[in-house]
């Protein structure tokens, strides 16, 4: 797998829009981050982790059925983008939220 990242939110974003209501993804402590922002943010109803023949998988349940996801890498390993805290765009004007990576953590 070349990008973690962008799996963990297509496949976030295909079981969306096929209408199921929980996700698998394989585990890693970044996604763990990431999926704590949007349960907080309620665009997941629950975070559980379990093991599937040795390997740490998380099943998500997605909290936003109804609604359409828009899900966007916007640093992605070919093209890099770093920003001032003073530089982060609002996200739908305010109605979104932007998951951002720092030195200090998710």
């Amino acid at each position: 797998m070349v990008d973690p990242i962008a799996d963990f939110l297509t496949r976030i974003r295909n079981a969306q829009m096929a209408g199921q209501s929980q996700v698998k993804v394989p585990y890693s402590k970044l996604k763990e981050q990431m999926a704590r922002v949007m349960l907080k943010n309620k665009f997941l109803a629950s975070i559980d982790v379990e093991a599937i023949e040795g390997k740490a998988y998380k099943n998500l349940v997605l909290g936003l059925p109804e609604k359409t996801l828009t899900l966007k890498r916007v640093s992605k390993p070919g093209q890099r983008i770093y920003v001032g805290s003073q530089e982060v765009r609002r996200v739908l004007n305010g109605l979104g939220i932007a998951i951002v990576s720092t030195s200090k953590g998710v």
